[in-house]
């Protein structure tokens, strides 16, 4: 026999005896494999036999599968091949919107936040406003994918949306009816400087241009003597992830660890890193967080918080650390998680999610969740103290400004809130000293503005209508933003939304402390 054969016969031996070796082990993990799938089809069976109601079999298997991803985590999800191509179209900006950006808490569609001059905007729907119905029908439980696709549709359609607002156990109920538009989609929305030195940037998502659009943005401030940064990425719900990583680059030195994502397949692992260094790795920086900034606008705050290059102000993140990917499957598309996302130093920021219910997950959103989460301690390059779960916690804590009553969203898709608003604009001088002594005047906003809205509200709604003096300040900041920007335009609104952004002035008082709250321990604040 020749000594290939003989070898062959040899491999070949090594190989049975391998296979008996683990026949045993492999057959009952197989059968046990085997058997689940006999209990699911025995009890898909039943129902399509026994069930007194008409079911088919593309139902029941679309449960199964939504059921098998919501046991994963709160952010895989299928959609049917035609829900995906319309997904794609409104991800592609064919088909026009409403402007309302929103997630899941406690089950219910909950809005995050809207695009800047949208119809949701013009409607005075508010962060935290719940979505109850879409032309009438209700949306509990239902994907969000599938609610946005109600959401949108032809261009001039109009959509009524059922919402409520307040304590769940009171809330107050109304509708809006908003007119879809299409909208162009910019990641930053507001680029101005807002003293002589300080430059603020709005990032609103990570889109495809999101860290060249903030790049123009930034070297056009610097043009204007800008010598430092505001980046807000309040309410920002990430996007391209990528993009964070172009972005960080910018103010970090080159070869300078972002993030990393780890998963089961070797191709998940991966170190993100800095190409070259940074256009502006000296810029003095702050970034804005609230409970609405999530995934990506996560990603770049805990890198450039492990690395003491900015610093953070406002509220606690919402705590998605989580990496999908997606995959094409007959008659479907699946998006499913992959990997987590760590920071540099190791922080896996996601919020529990293992053994809740959807509803509880949601709810935690802004908070740290159970204690136990956040026990671990890392170390920023500087030797400060950060923790992992729960969201990014900002260095420095801002309170959550009072939010307007519910019936303002009806009096604002009513048009009470403009004719008001308007009226004033009328009556102001177009002067910039005229226009600085507006910005400046909060106490003339409640004196001229409220009063005349207010008897409007209770008149025409017939509501009492007596807000504090938190919620007054709240309306009448609102009505004189609108005044502004109808007597100043383009930006005599928005100059005046951040002259009284309570973010904004704790950023502007932390700068001239920045060094020493970005030192290690040795240094007290």
């Amino acid at each position: 026999m020749r000594a290939s054969a003989r070898a062959t016969l040899l491999q070949q031996g090594l190989l049975v005896l391998t296979f008996a070796a683990v026949t045993p082990a492999a057959a009952r993990a197989q059968l046990s494999s085997y058997e689940e799938l006999q209990r699911f089809s025995a009890v898909l069976n039943h129902i399509r036999t026994n069930y007194p109601d008409s079911v088919t079999y593309n139902g029941l298997v679309r449960a199964a599968i939504d059921g098998m991803l919501r046991s994963l985590d709160p952010h895989s999800w299928f959609a049917s091949r035609e829900d995906y191509e319309k997904l794609s179209a409104l991800e592609r900006g064919e088909l026009a919107v409403t402007g309302i950006l929103f997630e899941l808490a406690d089950g219910v569609p909950t809005v995050l936040s809207y695009l800047p001059k949208s119809p949701a905007e013009k409607a005075g729907i508010l962060p935290g406003d719940r979505i109850l119905r879409v032309d009438g029908v209700p949306v509990a439980g239902l994907p969000p994918k599938s609610i946005a696709l109600r959401l949108s549709g032809e261009k001039g359609s109009r959509v009524v949306v059922g919402l409520e607002r307040g304590p769940r156990l009171e809330p107050d109920t109304f509708s809006v009816k908003l007119k879809r538009v299409f909208m162009e989609v910019r990641s930053v929305s507001a680029a101005r400087m807002v003293d002589s030195q300080t430059g603020y940037v709005r990032l609103d998502a990570f889109g495809p241009t999101g860290a060249d659009e903030v790049r123009k943005a930034v070297k056009q401030l610097r043009s204007s003597k800008a010598r430092q940064l505001i980046l807000d990425l309040r309410g920002n719900p990430g996007g391209i992830v990528t993009e964070a990583v172009d972005l960080a680059a910018e103010f970090l030195p080159a070869k300078t660890l972002v993030f990393t994502t780890r998963g089961r397949k070797k191709a998940v692992n991966e170190d993100f890193r800095t190409k070259g260094s940074g256009e502006f790795v000296d810029l003095p920086l702050i970034l804005l967080l609230d409970e609405g900034s999530a995934s990506a606008a996560e990603a770049l705050a805990g890198s450039l918080q492990d690395h003491d290059r900015a610093l953070i102000v406002g509220r606690r993140s919402f705590g998605k650390a989580l990496m999908q990917t997606g995959f094409l499957v007959p008659s479907g598309f699946v998006e499913l998680t992959v990997g987590h996302v760590l920071t540099p130093s190791g922080r896996f920021i996601q919020r529990r999610y293992q053994g809740l219910a959807i509803e509880q997950y949601y709810a935690f959103a802004g908070n740290a969740g159970a204690e136990q989460d956040t026990l671990q301690l890392f170390s920023t390059d500087r030797g400060r103290e950060v923790r992992g779960g729960g969201g990014i916690a900002p260095d420095v804590r801002v309170p959550a400004p009072a939010k307007p009553p519910t019936w303002w969203s009806v009096a604002a898709d009513s048009g009470y809130d403009d004719a008001v608003a308007d009226s004033v604009a009328l009556t102001l001088p177009t002067e910039a000293s005229a226009r600085a002594a507006w910005l400046a005047g909060t106490g003339q906003w409640e004196a001229r503005l409220l009063p005349p809205f207010l008897e409007r509200v209770r008149s025409r709604l017939k509501l009492e209508a007596r807000p504090d003096s938190a919620t007054a300040f709240a309306m009448a900041r609102r009505l004189a933003a609108r005044a502004a920007f109808v007597r100043w335009p383009p930006d005599g609104g928005t100059d005046l939304i951040l002259a009284t952004d309570s973010d904004v002035r704790a950023a502007l008082d932390a700068f001239p402390r920045l060094g020493v709250l970005l030192s290690g321990p040795g240094h007290k604040p």
